[in-house]
């Protein structure tokens, strides 16, 4: 089920055409990738899902149904800039943006204590925004991004200025907020935690969509059918027609040797491939090696 469309989005500001006929399908209950270079369009495509701004051509639907304002209390946005108010204490920050979103002080209050205790923070209540590092702001704008429980949330680098720790902890908590069937929008740079996290993706380049599938479809499609095998053996001096060695390094100590070669017929079954190997060698590991997201990325964007 399709939860969120964007369709056919135009956005002109003076003589710069930031958005050009970009259209998107999120499905619901899953993380999707926004990715693209700085200046791409991404965070005008995201005001215009917040209704923050309103697009100059097509239209954005949430559950079929046209986007109107009363969404905007359905949305968690967490913004790449801080959004925090640096003077106000931790605790009254919460809760006034908490009713900012409709909760009645006293749901704010039990939400606030509930995250807070989660994230291991009741500690920060009386502390003001500005005493906190950039690390400890990212949970505080975490947080009031949830709190209100919406359906959709996007968040955009969310793990901006966080240690591997409590990025670890937040990655749990929004892959936790999918598993309850929430809908994620993750707009990142971070392309191991595309990989990591992401069932969806669109990369934007130059204002226009130009890459778009599910992750595991796109690693696939951009693969050069190469494969890292590990045999038992001194050497592996194999000539076949079927392949080229690419690269071999012997562990002599352990008794193996790690091979990197590519397939020369791309049509030619995996199988095929091992049963040529197999009939010298005994094989301990066989595995095709795919191309990153990083990879895709750079590669997609340098030529475009």
């Amino acid at each position: 089920m399709i939860y969120l469309e964007a369709q056919d989005i135009v956005k002109q500001y003076g003589n710069h055409r930031a958005l050009d006929g970009v259209s998107i399908s999120v499905p619901q209950g899953c993380v999707y990738g926004l990715l693209g270079p700085n200046g791409a369009g991404k965070t005008s495509l995201i005001r215009i899902i917040n209704r923050i701004t309103a697009p100059d051509e097509g239209k954005v639907l949430i559950n079929g149904k046209e986007s109107t304002d009363k969404d905007i209390f359905n949305i968690g946005y967490m913004p790449e800039e801080r959004g925090l108010y640096r003077k106000m204490k931790v605790g009254e920050h919460i809760l006034f943006l908490a009713q900012l979103r409709g909760l009645t002080k006293a749901e704010a209050q039990a939400r606030m204590r509930f995250w807070m205790k989660k994230f291991d923070i009741t500690s920060w209540e009386q502390k003001r925004v500005m005493e906190l590092s950039k690390g400890m702001q990212q949970k505080i704008q975490f947080i009031v991004t949830v709190i209100h429980n919406p359906d959709l949330f996007i968040l955009d680098e969310p793990f901006s200025g966080l240690d591997p720790i409590n990025a670890e902890l937040l990655k749990d908590n929004i892959l936790e907020l999918k598993a309850k069937g929430k809908t994620i929008i993750l707009s990142t740079h971070n392309m191991s935690s595309v990989e990591e996290m992401c069932d969806e993706i669109s990369l934007i380049n130059k204002s226009r969509v130009v890459l778009q599938g599910n992750v595991k479809e796109v690693r696939g499609r951009y693969r050069e059918h190469i494969f890292n095998l590990t045999i038992s053996g001194e050497r592996f001096n194999l000539i076949s027609d079927q392949f080229d060695v690419l690269d071999t390094k012997t562990d002599k100590y352990n008794g193996y040797v790690d091979v990197r070669l590519q397939k020369k017929n791309v049509d030619l079954p995996n199988s095929e491939l091992l049963k040529s190997i197999v009939k010298d060698y005994e094989i301990v590991s066989f595995e095709e090696e795919l191309p990153t997201m990083n990879d895709i990325f750079i590669q997609i964007v340098s030529n475009n």
